[in-house]
């Protein structure tokens, strides 16, 4: 398994570690383990001493279906629209939080 970012056809964007459920040499599925959605916000700070701005990216992530002790999860296929790599810092804000050393909120300079 690897951590990976899934958009889903909700919209929702989810990390997880992720494996491919597979029969018949076919994918019929993903099992998301520990998956939690990750939430972003943008914030542009505007400065008195010139033109420029700065953007900063909020985000935050909390476990994807709260209401469950589930840990995997499957996953229909067709409800995935896409999988990519995480960057470094989403992936340890990740790896902090499923292992105990949570931090709720992080800050990305754009």
């Amino acid at each position: 398994m690897s951590v990976k970012l899934a958009i889903l056809k909700s919209g929702e964007t989810v990390i997880s570690e992720l494996k491919e459920l597979i029969s018949d040499e076919k994918v019929c599925g993903y099992l998301f383990e520990n998956p939690h959605i990750v939430q972003e916000r943008s914030s542009i700070f505007l400065t008195e001493d010139s033109d420029e701005t700065s953007r900063d990216l909020e985000v935050s992530m909390s476990p994807w279906i709260i209401l469950t002790k589930d840990i995997q999860i499957p996953i229909r296929p067709d409800w995935i629209v896409t999988i990519v790599e995480p960057i470094d810092s989403i992936r340890e804000m990740y790896e902090e939080k499923v292992n105990g050393n949570e931090h709720s909120m992080s800050s990305i300079e754009e």
